[in-house]
């Protein structure tokens, strides 16, 4: 099917900030969403899973046939290779290799210039690193010292944007930002999590996705360690601080156990910016 160059990129980039789980040790542990959504790929969950991120984007808006659907870089470079779809310049919404066979990382150009790509990356951090804890904007040089190996063309319905001369050279272009999205979170399922999380081992998560939402904004507020507030998981300490945020309310003694109600999930949500959908 074809594939947007925008609707891609900004998908994304909307998956900023989005963290891998913990093991019982609090390590990070390359535990993620994306390699359970993509059918064939569901095998890669805990292992490095930049180029997992790379194809859920493509796999989620029917891009199979545009964007490699793999876990491997080494793979991504050879099959951009074999189609005759590879370039030594940055392309708008491309994916960019690194490693001396392009074999180690890859993310995804959202802006070049003269001098820089501008990135969105799974299994990064912002040092860059190759095997990071989460999805990241980030800045890498074009030229020199930890640049790009080069880069896929992905065959985009609105044709190729690149500073490759026989791909149009141009000099420095970039994809509109996605809207601010709205945040949904489902109270059902932030409260079953607070019920179930605890009684798992460390790290252990019911619906991390809506209640790293509820952490973060808890964290935030001052109310959680932002050390613990990414791994997804209604854990004791996570518990604690929504206890805090209930006490803050108004509420005390069992209105205060730390387990959400409507109401305070709704005022954290008009507080910390996002909407309570049941």
């Amino acid at each position: 099917m074809p594939l947007s160059r925008t609707a891609y990129v900004n998908l994304l980039r909307g998956q900023s900030g989005y963290h891998e789980g913990r093991d019982a040790n609090g390590n990070w542990n390359n535990i993620q969403k994306y390699s359970p959504s993509i059918p064939g790929l569901e095998w890669s969950d805990g292992f490095a899973w930049c180029h997992v991120f790379t194809s859920w984007g493509a796999d989620e808006l029917g891009g199979r046939e545009v964007i490699p659907i793999t876990a491997s870089c080494a793979y991504g470079v050879d099959w951009f290779k074999k189609r005759g779809r590879w370039t030594d310049y940055p392309v708008l919404g491309g994916p960019f290799y690194m490693g001396s066979r392009g074999q180690d990382h890859v993310g995804v150009v959202y802006a070049y210039d003269a001098d820089s790509i501008y990135t969105i990356e799974g299994n990064t951090n912002n040092n860059g690193s190759y095997q990071g804890d989460g999805v990241y904007q980030r800045v890498r040089p074009r030229r020199g010292a930890n640049s790009p190996y080069g880069y896929g063309v992905p065959d985009f319905t609105e044709g190729t944007i690149s500073a490759d001369p026989r791909l149009g050279g141009t000099a420095s272009a970039s994809v509109p930002p996605p809207a601010p999205p709205e945040v949904r979170v489902s109270l059902a399922r932030v409260v079953a999590a607070a019920r179930r999380d605890p009684g798992l081992r460390q790290g252990g998560t019911t619906h991390p996705a809506e209640v790293n939402v509820v952490e973060v904004a808890l964290a935030r507020e001052g109310l959680l360690q932002d050390a613990y507030a990414h791994d997804g998981s209604f854990g004791s300490l996570t518990v604690e601080a929504y206890a805090k945020w209930q006490r803050r309310q108004g509420y005390s003694g069992s209105d205060a156990d730390g387990i959400p109600g409507k109401t305070t999930l709704v005022a954290l949500g008009k507080a910390r910016g996002f909407t309570v959908i049941d």
